[in-house]
């Protein structure tokens, strides 16, 4: 069995809510090699720790991100819902996997700015579709990009040199063996999203796969053949 990149989505949510700083913590204490998040900007531009629109789901308020300052957003949430730079100084000496849902140009710039401002450039990737990957490209040059794909269709030879990305991350029932195979003579890794059982997890390591991402790292961390 392979040794894989065991990553952890959004933290470690089935102890501490996603995508906070504790959750975090967790996380890396509990063996993650990275930590998976989702990056969103306020109002007034602050990238933030947020997979939803809103804030509903995890913190009550029905009001979108967007309409939000982030200071409002500490208000609302006590200080729950943390800043990228927040969350980059508070993993120093570990990955992270930055996710950018629905992120605009702009946006992507923004966060690509934050994460060179904090030093942080060498520890972070990104990984979302094609058109924000592209526009993560044209921000940073040598950024490690994990391109998201949904399909088992392979990608266009034009979008993989325009991209030029490290990994094809796919929803994990479309990983077999021979889908690894197949990326892994295009001289890509394979990152897979987001088994929780032990059972996926398990037919997962036997494709030679070279990434995880779940919810359940400890899970994870114990299939993992020993170092």
């Amino acid at each position: 069995m392979r040794i894989v990149t065991a990553v952890a989505h959004r933290g470690d949510p089935y102890r501490v809510r996603e995508n906070t700083i504790p959750s975090l913590r967790s996380a890396i204490e509990r063996g993650a090699d990275a930590v998976e998040i989702d990056v969103r900007l306020s109002s007034d531009g602050v990238p933030v720790l947020l997979h939803d629109p809103t804030l509903k789901r995890l913190w009550g308020y029905e009001r979108p991100l967007a309409a939000l300052s982030s200071a409002e957003v500490e208000g609302l949430t006590e200080g729950g819902v943390p800043t990228l730079e927040a969350a980059i100084a508070a993993t120093e000496g570990h990955r992270l996997m930055l996710d950018l849902p629905g992120a605009t140009y702009d946006a992507v710039r923004t966060v690509v700015g934050v994460v060179a401002e904090c030093g942080a450039a060498d520890r972070v990737y990104y990984c979302a579709g094609g058109r924000t990957m592209l526009a993560v490209r044209e921000a940073d040059p040598g950024a490690e990009i994990a391109l998201t794909w949904t399909t088992l269709a392979p990608p266009r030879p034009v979008l993989l040199t325009a991209v030029k990305p490290r990994w094809l991350n796919y929803r994990f029932p479309l990983v077999d063996r021979d889908l690894v195979s197949q990326v892994h003579r295009q001289g890509l890794l394979v990152s897979a999203w987001t088994p929780d059982t032990r059972r996926s997890m398990r037919r997962l390591l036997d494709t030679g796969i070279d990434s995880i991402t779940t919810n359940r790292i400890d899970v994870l961390q114990a299939l993992r053949a020993p170092a």
